[in-house]
């Protein structure tokens, strides 16, 4: 499947047009950014062309791949779906709810093929955690993502340091917390999500769940922790030993079974939406 990259920044290269062009499910087709000089580079380093416009890789693509800011990926990946293009889109799906919903209507309208780039949740350590929690009571949850990303460096960029964690960190924490512990009812925040912020969840089976966000903390690794609680034995989720390679081949191959499908999984723009309601809830 002929995938365009929108988008050339260091997510963008290290990760989307590296697994896409590692196949075999899936070729790099085109690199569209607004930045010629650095989608040349992309393009040249995992073969791709240049795409001279997003219309142009359109037209180059079977479905379409977003690395970009959220504000810019809710707006063009509007204009891909109308087109009838597949998309593989990054977390959160816009930069507000509004936003989102245009997307996520627009793939519902136009029936093509969605999916989020929840990283985590293609790792096969995550969805044995995951299949455990379906089978455990839970009364409470307490729950980590933090890291110092934001302090420097190629993830510091403008709409992380405007926005803070909730809206890069929470849909992975909110995610996993709505899926282990049950749907999430009502969610509170307290803090400033540019420098730690805390959040309580109560779930509509009676559960409580709590999560720090923080990307400006220095630690040696970024440190992603979820631990369960109930009448039974305590159940924990930690990624400090995960390799995140193991997660790029499963999501690729996912991605191209279901386009060739039609069918979407459960992590889709759907799924995007619903996390964005949690986060603007959150906020509020």
């Amino acid at each position: 499947m002929r995938v365009g990259l929108v988008g050339a920044g260091p997510w963008a290269r290290t990760m989307h047009a590296r697994m896409l062009a590692a196949g075999p499910e899936t070729a790099l087709a085109a690199v569209w950014a607004r930045r010629p000089e650095a989608a040349r580079q992309v393009a040249a380093e995992y073969g791709g062309v240049v795409a001279g416009s997003f219309e142009e890789l359109l037209d180059l693509s079977e479905a379409v791949a977003f690395a970009v800011p959220p504000a810019v990926q809710a707006e063009l990946a509007v204009r891909a779906v109308r087109a009838g293009k597949p998309v593989l889109l990054e977390k959160p799906l816009g930069p507000d709810l509004a936003s989102a919903r245009r997307v996520a209507d627009a793939v519902a309208e136009h029936g093509v093929v969605s999916q989020l780039v929840l990283t985590k949740r293609y790792h096969p350590v995550t969805r044995e955690f995951l299949v455990r929690a379906r089978g455990a009571e839970v009364t409470g949850a307490r729950s980590c993502y933090l890291h110092g990303a934001f302090l420097g460096g190629d993830f510091a960029t403008p709409w992380r340091l405007e926005q803070g964690a909730l809206l890069d960190l929470g849909p992975h924490l909110l995610d996993l917390l709505d899926t282990a512990v049950g749907p999430i009812a009502t969610v509170r925040s307290t803090g400033d999500p540019r420098r730690w912020i805390e959040l309580t969840c109560e779930h509509t089976n009676g559960a409580v769940s709590q999560a720090s966000l923080s990307g400006t903390v220095r630690l040696a690794a970024a440190r992603t922790r979820i631990e369960l609680y109930g009448p039974d034995e305590e159940l924990v989720y930690d990624t400090a030993e995960l390799d995140h390679e193991e997660c790029w081949p499963v999501l690729r191959h996912e991605f191209a079974a279901a386009v060739r499908s039609g069918i979407p999984g459960p992590l889709d723009a759907a799924r995007g939406l619903r996390l964005q309601e949690l986060m603007t809830m959150a906020a509020a």
